[in-house]
């Protein structure tokens, strides 16, 4: 869906979205995830208001006549209730979910309070984030890479060999890696669009581009249709690979590899480059600019990852090595 295809909103959620469609522009899927959130958030502050029948069931609430009058009376235990509220009673949002919509709220009102000038006080700037469990990402070492790359054979062996290399050295997204066309390969690097249409640069070595020169030999774009004809990897349907394309390769690849196809996926991938850059000395930093992260927070949950060298370092200490029958009696 996009916003061409969407009426069941009041204009300044659509002026909201647009805003984040052109001038932020976000990706579809991020505009979309406002969009859900927000129609749900004014359906239920409308439903809690008592502004509708209780008989109309929630997803036909209207709601294209919220106003502005009807925004600023929010208040913030509205908000805190809305965290944590599911339209199927049966049915509680998980953390990811919960942190997600308060994200979407905080910035509708940010938009009205700083970009538009709509409101005079922005009610979310006491909003809490809900609490996020921590979770490490998960990654593959490096003999499983290895298994995974030795399973590519085939006659697109050299194409899905080629992918999982630029996941697993180069740390791409799954989008970026469909959306790259050969134009966009140089000698050492690529030239990659990432989150928010940023553009960025992402260096490779000798493995990677001896990887794409002999995919780019068998490349045959004869029946691929114009509009298609750069993309640098084609699918069997002789179009540009797609997302759900190349995730269904790489969990055919890590079932013939032996590995849990459950727990890995394109984007633990991409942690996995992360990971093996991190463990061989990049500096978090660096690794900000290749992984493309806007926030060096994002970065740094990787620099939890290297157990092994926290763990050297503990035993580096003199005083950790110690026992109590050391002691003189």
């Amino acid at each position: 869906m996009n916003l061409d295809q969407i009426n069941d909103i009041p204009d300044i959620l659509m002026e909201f979205l647009e805003y984040h469609s052109t001038v932020r522009g976000h990706s579809d899927r991020t505009v979309m995830a406002y969009y859900m959130d927000l129609k749900i958030l004014f359906r239920f502050l409308k439903r809690r208001r008592h502004l509708v029948d209780s008989s109309v069931p929630f997803n036909e609430i209207d709601i294209t006549d919220v106003d502005l009058d009807f925004i600023e009376k929010t208040r913030i235990e509205e908000l805190y209730r809305y965290q944590s509220f599911s339209p199927e009673s049966n049915q509680s949002l998980s953390a990811a979910s919960r942190c997600r919509r308060t994200s979407s709220v905080k910035s509708f009102f940010n938009y009205l309070t700083t970009k538009r000038h709509l409101l005079d006080h922005n009610v979310t700037l006491e909003l809490d984030m809900p609490k996020r469990q921590a979770s490490l990402p998960r990654y593959l070492e490096e003999s499983d890479c290895e298994k995974l790359l030795n399973v590519c054979d085939g006659p697109y062996g050299l194409r899905d060999y080629c992918i999982l290399m630029l996941f697993m050295s180069c740390g791409l997204r799954v989008s970026e890696l469909v959306s790259l066309n050969v134009s966009d390969i140089y000698d050492d690097h690529l030239r990659v669009l990432g989150k928010g249409n940023k553009e960025r640069v992402v260096f490779f070595g000798d493995g990677c581009r001896e990887a794409i020169d002999d995919y780019l030999m068998i490349r045959n774009v004869e029946k691929v249709p114009e509009k298609d004809q750069n993309a640098m990897f084609i699918s069997q349907k002789n179009c540009r690979f797609g997302v759900r394309g190349v995730q269904q390769m790489v969990e055919k690849k890590l079932k013939l590899a032996g590995l849990d196809a459950t727990r890995y996926s394109p984007h633990k991938l991409r942690h996995t480059a992360a990971t093996l850059m991190l463990k061989n000395g990049v500096d978090t930093r660096a690794l900000q600019e290749v992984l493309g992260h806007s926030n060096l927070n994002t970065t740094q949950i990787y620099t939890h990852l290297d157990n092994a060298a926290l763990h050297e370092a503990a035993m580096a200490n003199p005083i950790g090595r110690k026992h109590r029958s050391d002691r003189d009696e």
